[in-house]
């Protein structure tokens, strides 16, 4: 996964037609100006929106990729070029090959089996890339421009292949780290109507009302970090459509918590979610997505670390102004944490912890355990004690805790050979603590969109009963 930073908050520009300078209203330039902005705002965002992941990009992409590829190669047909571009573009693929093998098989860089599908992207775009260099020599001026132009084109295309590959970035902005949502309009601190009978389930108390919108609102939320002091980047929360009207219910509460590398993203929740609030007059879990990492490059581990006290901003930062700013639940039956990857073996931390406050946890192809990718963590972050360092680990806690009203959620992508093993080991952990525990493996999928979106999807259709948005099947 490539590397990704983080876009500041902005406020867009106020377009007008006149300003006040020393007593004068002047016009034209500085409508001009902000006229301008505004324009470049909404281009960016236009550009920030773009899906990447569709496949009349790709197609396009590709279709590009081999036209200059075949440019490239139809030379006058010298034996000697012909010699030339066979050593380059098998010399390209073998390099591609040799770097998969040393990433993935060697160092471990992903910590997961990359799919035939994205071996194929990255060995033909060394191959193509290997093309271009050898027509950088011996060639006339035009060739060598359209040959340094062409490696772009086909790093571009085959990041984005690999990228469509895993489909979790499908946007511009999801790619790049950034967020180009608006900021969540938390009005007043938010209270529940206290005409709904708390007793009843909401699926039969909760009467929609007319002016219900049809989906729920996703934006960026500040959230201080007083507590904990740790630097996290700006999170994300989703509110559903019953939690946007005045007389609002108390609804459940999801912690997601993302992968690493990562940022905050709540794309695939939201439309997952959207979906089953139509069906449920409007009614869904309020989401909140914090930054466990503070950094792509940084894996702080969810613990209180010499990388950030992410445990104490978790629970003693998040958790109170979630329910300092939302209509929702305090009871532990409604609080659910919930992550993907590294995000995963947080959740199955902080649930095997807590189960006072989160009665739920959702270990999406989690990690067994924290640096599970990292040998050194064990003398980096615990001095070499392996007893201080296994005490952490979401298995240990599970078999030392009680559990009286638990319920966990495990599914991994069926083709994940590297984070299987361990979600089924934390899975059996959870159900020998006893924890109500289901284990589910996504067909079709590997560390990837599939396993995420599917994961998701099962952990609604557990949870939703228990909340009671629905009726539970008989």
């Amino acid at each position: 996964m490539p590397p990704r930073g983080s876009l500041p908050r902005y406020s867009r520009p106020r377009v007008g037609n006149t300003s006040r300078s020393g007593g004068l209203v002047r016009s034209g330039a500085v409508h001009y100006s902000t006229a301008g902005m505004a324009i470049m705002w909404r281009v960016s965002d236009a550009i920030l929106s773009l899906n990447i992941v569709n496949a009349p990009l790709i197609a396009t992409m590709s279709g590009i990729s081999i036209a200059l590829v075949l440019y490239l190669l139809i030379r006058r047909p010298t034996v000697r070029w012909v010699l030339t571009a066979s050593i380059g573009a098998v010399s390209g693929a073998l390099i591609g090959a040799l770097t998969i093998l040393l990433t993935v098989n060697v160092l471990n860089l992903f910590g997961t089996r990359l799919s035939p599908i994205v071996d194929t992207w990255i060995i033909l775009t060394f191959a193509a890339v290997a093309v271009a260099v050898v027509n950088l020599w011996l060639s006339r001026w035009w060739r060598k421009v359209i040959a340094a132009v062409s490696i772009l084109v086909f790093v571009l295309t085959g990041t984005l292949g690999v990228n469509a590959a895993f489909g979790l970035d499908k946007t511009v902005a999801a790619f790049l780290g950034v967020t180009n949502e608006k900021p969540l309009d938390l009005g007043a601190p938010s209270t529940a109507d206290p005409g709904i009978d708390p007793n009843t389930p909401l699926y039969e108390s909760w009467k929609a009302p007319a002016d219900l919108p049809a989906t729920g609102s996703l934006g960026t939320v500040d959230i201080p970090n007083s507590a904990s002091g740790f630097v996290a980047r700006t999170a994300l929360a989703y509110v559903p459509p019953a939690g946007l009207v005045a007389s609002k219910p108390k609804l459940p509460v999801i912690i997601q918590l993302n992968g690493q590398p990562g940022s905050p993203g709540l794309d695939d929740p939201k439309a997952i979610l959207d979906k089953m609030a139509a069906a449920d007059n409007g009614l869904g879990p309020i989401v909140v997505n914090p930054d466990q990492l503070g950094d792509d490059s940084k894996d702080p581990l969810c613990l209180d670390t010499s990388m950030g006290n992410v445990e104490t901003y978790i629970m003693k930062d998040v958790v109170p102004w979630v329910k300092s700013h939302f209509a929702v639940s305090d009871d532990p039956k409604d609080w659910t944490v919930l992550g993907f990857s590294n995000g995963g073996m947080c959740a199955a931390y902080f649930g095997a912890k807590y189960p006072e406050v989160f009665g739920n946890v959702v270990d999406l192809s989690g990690d067994e355990y924290q640096g599970v990718d990292d040998r050194s963590t064990l003398s980096r972050v615990f001095g070499g004690d392996q007893a201080a360092y296994e005490a952490v680990w979401p298995k240990t806690i599970m078999s030392k805790t009680k559990y009286p009203d638990s319920v966990g959620v495990f599914a991994v992508g069926a083709n994940d050979s590297e984070a299987l093993p361990g979600v089924k080991r934390t899975y059996d952990a959870a159900v020998a603590a006893g924890i109500t525990a289901t284990y589910t493996e996504i067909p079709d999928s590997s560390h990837d969109n599939v396993a995420l979106d599917g994961g998701l999807t099962r952990g609604y259709e557990v949870l939703y009963p228990r909340w009671g948005l629905t009726k539970p099947s008989s």
